[in-house]
């Protein structure tokens, strides 16, 4: 194996698949990067049995061949090269030169033979859609994924192909957020999976603002493949990510989501946004809840604790309907507001018993449950 490759392509190509290796791999063949060189390009994956990745990158190839070689310690490598000019070679068994100007490295891999092939699966269910489309929907509702090993089916974000729409879920138990895409889907073509909470984060990071992301899904496994949209990185074609998805059945989120709420009020979401951080700086690990006092037309946003002391704030809507207080834990208030582009955001409440609902004009909500108030 030898080919001849630009720096700062190797540098980006190890950058889309390096995250996949944890720090503690169950085999040592697992912490490598497998590096495959044919014709004018160079394949390189990686795997953790529960989710595999593979990006091609452009190379002048002299020889055809395979190796792999431990991936943290080669993009180390990689990137403190002085020349953009690299040569990689085979240099003996299991071993690779690696040539930029006038530095000369040898590392130690392991025979391709050892690593685990990325899955190939029987698919039942094809889509296509816009990256910048999919990754706006994982940014509404990924937040609110819980963290609670013990709830593993809530380990992940809820994809439901349907109804003529993509529906992304998400929840903790605490709070709920929803985010929906029109699609064309035929009537047999439905379909639903649970995404890992690994996978949702490297699919957030993959993810560009320009070409399509081709998903490929049974009840067991998924595929994403990324078009490539910019030549100056050296990646070719697409990048292609593999994971396994939660098995198992998604509780029936719909439920949750409340019937009625009663009274909404129209703020302007950035402003809310700060009002709540400035509060959320008065509360303490005893008392972390942020609350909203909303009559007379205006929102009041206070926070208190013993400790500290207290912060009051006060914001002009649109509201004639009956005095509510309602108190939230600041951090759910702050994510979807955060995790939302629109300049306006709706607030739907009932009573200081009854969860918060936050909307927008047309496919997100994002229901929170309400604290005790003090």
């Amino acid at each position: 194996m030898k080919f001849k490759i630009n720096r700062d392509h190797f540098v980006t190509g190890l950058s889309q698949v390096i995250n996949v290796v944890g720090t503690r791999a169950s085999m040592p063949i697992l912490s490598n990067v497998l590096i495959e060189a044919e014709g004018d390009t160079v394949s390189l994956t990686t795997t953790n049995l529960d989710l595999g990745i593979r990006a091609r990158i452009k190379a002048e190839v002299s020889t055809n061949g395979t190796i792999t070689l431990p991936v943290k310690k080669l993009a180390t490598i990689v990137r403190a090269l002085p020349s953009n000019d690299t040569t990689v070679e085979l240099s003996g068994q299991n071993r690779v030169k690696i040539t930029s100007g006038g530095s000369v490295f040898q590392i130690m891999g392991l025979a391709a033979d050892q690593f685990p092939p990325l899955p190939t699966f029987a698919d039942q269910h094809n889509f296509s859609l816009a990256q910048k489309d999919l990754s706006g929907l994982l940014k509404k509702v990924a937040y609110a994924q819980s963290t609670d090993e013990n709830r593993y089916i809530l380990n992940g974000v809820f994809f439901n192909f349907g109804e003529g729409k993509l529906s992304l879920v998400a929840t903790d138990g605490r709070r709920l957020a929803t985010a929906e895409k029109t699609m064309t889907i035929g009537e047999d073509e439905g379909g639903s999976l649970i995404l890992p909470a690994k996978t949702v984060a490297e699919l957030q990071r993959l993810l560009g603002d320009a070409g399509e992301v081709a998903i490929t899904f049974n009840d067991r496994q998924v595929s994403f493949v990324t078009q490539i949209t910019k030549n100056d990185t050296g990646l070719v074609d697409n990048i292609r990510l593999v994971s396994k998805v939660v098995e198992g059945n998604y509780p029936n989120y719909r439920q949750v989501i409340p019937k009625e709420t009663v009274h909404r009020v129209d703020i302007e979401r950035e402003l809310l946004l700060e009002c709540v951080g400035r509060a959320a700086i008065m509360t303490s690990d005893k008392s972390s809840s942020v609350k909203l006092t909303v009559g007379n037309n205006e929102i009041e946003i206070s926070a208190s604790s013993t400790e500290f002391g207290e912060a009051h704030e006060k914001v002009a809507v649109k509201y004639d309907g009956p005095e509510v207080k309602i108190a939230f834990n600041p951090q759910y208030l702050s994510d979807p507001l955060r995790a939302l582009s629109d300049d306006t955001v709706h607030f739907e409440f009932k009573d200081d018993m009854s969860p918060g609902v936050f909307k927008n004009k047309e496919d997100f909500l994002c229901v929170v449950m309400p604290q005790r108030l003090s």
